[in-house]
């Protein structure tokens, strides 16, 4: 329960379980694969190709993960969850951001770019009394002791920048976004939505039986309708690359050292808004 935890203890103890799991791996030989969509979602996969193609200087980058709430009652609780919106879905755009400067790094220099500080800052905007007032709610409520906003702004090892945010409050389906801005181009991926179909019908009853997109609030007016919502996501391309994996004995674009990262940044955002100071990444991710 993250009532009465510290969030420097709760780090550590994250810290130490990571520890854990990688000296598993070291001692077992077994292929790591961490399950984060957003390197394999075809706009970041271009994007990325895009900023290697003009040998951009990766200055700054903003993302998002955003929708009107998880479908599940579990992610209401930190017991059950581990976190709120950071957690659960800032996870995303941060993997996506912390890739593509290692991917830079090592186009660059052979090394990846790795993460030095984060600011973070996390509230609940369900709990505007504004927003309690008013009937119906078109978003998820009741949340016990987890955020349902959260930003964060993580600073790399040559002085660029990514602001990422994540929230259970935003209507209109899933939004998911990067933005990288490069010396020499400017590049938004956008996962979702995205206009390859776009859709207008005055009721949504006559889009009963057809699927729109994941959390769509109503079918009704302007929606962008997903074709192969999977395929845009990454998921099967990120299956392909782990199985050629596990086959050929290699890492996968997706492995642990992005896993770890990911984890410890969240936990070390938590840490920050929690005490309203930056906290340096460098030695925690020394492991």
């Amino acid at each position: 329960n993250a009532k009465g935890y510290p969030r420097a203890q709760m780090l550590k103890a994250v810290i130490a379980e990571a520890d854990k799991v990688r000296a598993a791996l070291d001692a077992s030989g077994v292929t790591f694969c961490y399950g984060e969509n957003w390197v394999y979602a075809p706009p970041i996969v271009k994007l990325n190709r895009l900023l290697a193609a003009s040998g951009s200087t990766v200055m700054r980058i903003r993302g998002e993960e955003s929708h009107s709430g998880s479908h599940s009652e579990f992610a209401k609780r930190w017991r059950t969850a581990g976190g709120g919106a950071l957690l659960r879905l800032c996870v995303h755009p941060l993997g996506a951001a912390l890739y593509l400067k290692a991917e830079e790094g090592r186009r660059r220099d052979g090394v990846p770019i790795r993460p030095t500080s984060v600011v973070a800052s996390v509230a609940r905007l369900t709990e505007i009394p504004a927003f309690q007032a008013e009937e119906p709610k078109h978003m998820k409520t009741g949340w016990d002791d987890v955020e349902d906003w959260g930003s964060m702004l993580v600073t790399f090892e040559d002085g660029s920048v990514a602001e990422l945010t994540s929230t259970d409050t935003h209507l209109g389906g899933i939004h998911n976004y990067l933005t990288a801005y490069g010396s020499r181009a400017v590049v938004t991926a956008n996962i979702n939505p995205n206009d390859t179909v776009k859709a207008y019908t005055p009721a949504g009853r006559y889009f009963e039986s057809e699927y729109i997109v994941e959390k769509i609030e109503t079918k009704e007016g302007w929606s962008f309708p997903a074709p192969d919502e999977d395929s845009i996501t990454g998921y099967p391309h990120e299956l392909r690359d782990f199985i050629d994996a596990i086959a050929n004995g290699r890492k996968p674009h997706s492995d642990f050292d992005l896993a770890y990262q990911v984890l410890v940044t969240v936990y070390a955002a938590y840490l920050s808004a929690e005490t309203g100071r930056r906290v340096e990444l460098a030695g925690l991710l020394a492991g």
